[in-house]
């Protein structure tokens, strides 16, 4: 930063040239596309359908507002625009709205490069410095986003006819950035319409004092679908002056929504007790969002967020920790009778429809994981290959699992099953290679061996091949 000008002499002599915010979002986003960069690194699963939609906004010189249901990234993408401006930007030091040494918009900035010419000082700021955002919310006042009279600075002595008396709001201190307003339609009407000219006219005007502030800036939304059609919740004309409304989604496949849970979940957590989850657990955790994105007991307006799975692959692998700590072991494999902790986390994460009765997310959360381990068991096992498993129980006594049971304990209860146990190598590595490449030592794919035994067990109980009945947290299988 000590190469750069210092005063607005040194500014002019170095040929810098201002330019619009949305002329350098454009020009940045060019060259990103150019060099093969990501625009939203880390955002999965938008890369053909979100995404291009975004560059073309940008490319445009739009204002965007993005559409979509909770937990569908929304916010994050918005913060990611910030990457787009230029790593610094040089101000009129001092100034509150950031204006530009050769282009100063405040009246202390134009005062200042008057009184001081080429000797004006000039400061570099950060494209971080440059964002700015809003949670809308029905107290928000014209005051907050554009700006008031501040009579404080009056009492001081400034007149009322003077500009110095004006306080200014986020928008206008956005100038030159940009600035985001999330859930849009939760602001009241009449703060709606303040915004207007901004978004058309690019000006604001502060209780009609005589100043105009033609202000640079890149306007961005976020909306529920909902509300957004919802009549009298956004005032059309509003809706008519933003450029580019971007629609998001939900995790397309179920492949991506385990990436995502991934990367965002607190796996590693770096304790006394290792805890490894199985391929197949991940691809379960994943599919009871999916479906409860389908149910018709879930009220699908509301949606069912992401962080729903992150939430919830969160507490099955401390119920195993829990386990493993309990019972004095340096590794678990998460198992199937760990997801009986998901019912806390999902609650609140999903809105019943009022036909509901209040309080059923447990069961509904309960039969979600039931039909998420079918679906998962149906794309890699076959029921007809468990014959010997069912014929066992048709003779043979019931088999007590639980989140509580030793792996070695478990084990020595379906030794009675023939072959059974003898199948749980070929199995995992038939449901999971890696992980059966990666546990070596005979505690920990003792674990791992136990996790498939009760994937398959729950697996052939949710095909109706096994009878299960469940008490005080502790399930058993038989028929």
């Amino acid at each position: 930063m000590t190469d750069r000008p210092r005063n607005l002499g040194e500014l002019r002599a170095s040929g810098y040239q201002p330019r619009s915010v949305k002329d350098e979002m454009r020009a940045n986003l060019l060259g990103r596309l150019a060099d093969g960069r990501p625009l939203f690194p880390g955002i999965l699963g938008y890369d053909q359908t979100v995404i291009p939609q975004v560059q073309n906004a940008v490319l445009s010189r739009h204002d965007m507002l993005f559409l979509g249901l909770r937990g569908q990234g929304k916010t994050r993408m918005l913060r990611l625009l910030v990457e787009l401006l230029d790593e610094t930007i040089p101000v009129v030091a001092g100034s509150e709205m950031h204006d530009d040494p050769l282009q100063p918009l405040s009246k202390f900035a134009r005062e200042r490069v008057t009184a001081e010419g080429d000797g004006c000082p000039v400061e570099w700021i950060g494209r971080e410095d440059r964002y700015n955002e809003k949670l809308a919310t029905p107290d928000v006042t014209i005051a907050d986003l554009i700006g008031e009279i501040d009579l404080i600075k009056h009492a001081e002595g400034q007149h009322l006819s003077s500009e110095d008396v004006l306080h200014f709001g986020l928008v206008p201190r956005s100038h030159r950035g940009i600035f985001c307003m999330n859930e849009l339609p939760d602001l009241s009407p009449k703060i709606q319409v303040g915004l207007f000219n901004v978004l058309e006219e690019r000006d604001v005007q502060i209780r009609g004092f005589p100043v105009r502030l033609e202000l640079d800036l890149c306007m961005v939304f976020s909306a529920n679908p909902e509300d957004y059609t919802n009549r009298g919740r956004l005032v059309t004309p509003l809706k008519d002056r933003i450029g580019s409304v971007i629609r998001t989604h939900y995790p397309l496949t179920r492949e991506i929504g385990v990436r995502i849970t991934e990367e965002n979940a607190w796996v590693d957590r770096g304790g006394a007790v290792g805890v490894i989850v199985p391929g197949w657990i991940k691809e379960v955790v994943e599919e009871i969002a999916r479906l409860a994105r389908s149910s018709p007991h879930v009220n699908q307006q509301s949606g069912v967020s992401v962080r729903m799975s992150i939430a919830n692959m969160e507490n099955a692998i401390s119920n195993a920790e829990r386990r493993a700590a309990v019972l004095g072991q340096a590794a678990a494999v998460v198992r199937v009778s760990d997801l009986v902790a998901l019912r806390a986390s999902s609650r609140g994460k999903m809105e019943l429809n009022m036909t509901e009765e209040p309080g059923e997310e447990d069961g509904l959360v309960s039969r979600l994981a039931e039909e998420a381990v079918r679906n998962v068991f149906d794309a890699a096992l076959e029921t007809r290959q468990f014959r010997d498993v069912v014929e066992h129980f048709e003779t043979g006594e019931p088999v007590a699992v639980g989140d509580d049971v030793p792996a070695g304990e478990l084990l020595e209860r379906l030794e009675a099953i023939p072959d059974f146990v003898g199948q749980l190598d070929e199995l995992l590595a038939r449901l999971d290679p890696d992980l059966d490449e990666s546990v070596g030592d005979d505690s920990t794919r003792q674990s791992a061996r136990a996790s498939v035994a009760e994937f398959v067990l729950e697996g052939l109980h949710c095909h109706n091949r096994l009878n299960k009945s469940t008490r005080s947290g502790q399930a058993k299988y038989g028929l």
